[in-house]
């Protein structure tokens, strides 16, 4: 079954590794056959990998896009390790990336890694807000 990608002006591609730019007006691709691409949009890089959960979809990335990623996957296996013990709470998204990992289901795996960084960033923005209430004086 065909995919058909429609890219905006200027807007990058990776497929199979080639990181590729459209032009000056908007292009339409149809891929025919098995590929491993990202787009742009979906595209987090290292420099904006601020937080565990966005380090965490960086390596996913890379598993995705790599021909052999075992030591990516043992990156992956350290990292959401560090995350649970940090935050038990993020275990189920962990969990639901790991089921996706493990079905070679790689593109949904990065899917779920998105909602892992939804959720961090919940729980960051609940801490910033309790940080800032002012505390009880006595």
């Amino acid at each position: 079954m065909a995919l058909r990608i429609e890219l905006k002006p200027q807007e990058r591609l990776i497929i199979n590794g080639a990181l590729i730019r459209n032009g000056d007006r908007r292009s339409t691709f149809v891929i025919e056959n098995q590929c491993k691409f990202l787009r742009e949009s979906e595209i987090l890089t290292e420099s904006e990998a601020d937080t565990a959960a966005k380090r965490l979809c960086v390596t996913l990335q890379f598993i995705y896009l790599a021909d052999n990623p075992p030591e990516a996957e043992d990156l992956f296996v350290r990292q959401a390790t560090e995350i649970m013990k940090a935050s038990p709470s993020m275990g189920p998204y962990i969990l639901a990336i790991q089921d996706e990992l493990s079905a070679h289901q790689y593109h949904r795996a990065i899917k779920r890694g998105r909602e892992l960084i939804a959720y961090e960033r919940q729980l960051l923005d609940h801490l910033a807000a309790h940080a800032a209430e002012p505390s009880p004086q006595g």
